[in-house]
């Protein structure tokens, strides 16, 4: 896939030189580079979406699991009933 990109024309010359130096395209580079970036991003995101809820947000929390004599069926046909007058 075909991606424009503006860049300084002192720069270029930059980037074309540590291209040879590497032996590569100034393409395979930059796609190298910007997979590096996306890689650190992903896990940068990870990393946040893991760390631990704060505990504002823990004290919301009303039960740790279901109640065991709930009966879901019986609750959903009075919801039901008082909704639609069943």
């Amino acid at each position: 896939m075909k991606l424009t990109l503006n860049i300084e024309p002192g720069l270029i010359d930059q980037i074309k030189e540590v291209a040879k130096r590497k032996n590569t395209s100034v393409s395979k580079l930059a796609e190298s580079f910007f997979k590096k970036e996306v890689e650190i991003e992903h896990k940068s995101f990870q990393m946040k979406s893991k760390e631990e809820l704060p505990e504002w947000i823990k004290q919301l929390t009303i039960s740790t699991g279901p109640t065991p004599d709930f009966d879901h069926k019986a609750e959903y046909g009075k919801h039901l009933e008082e909704k639609y007058g069943l």
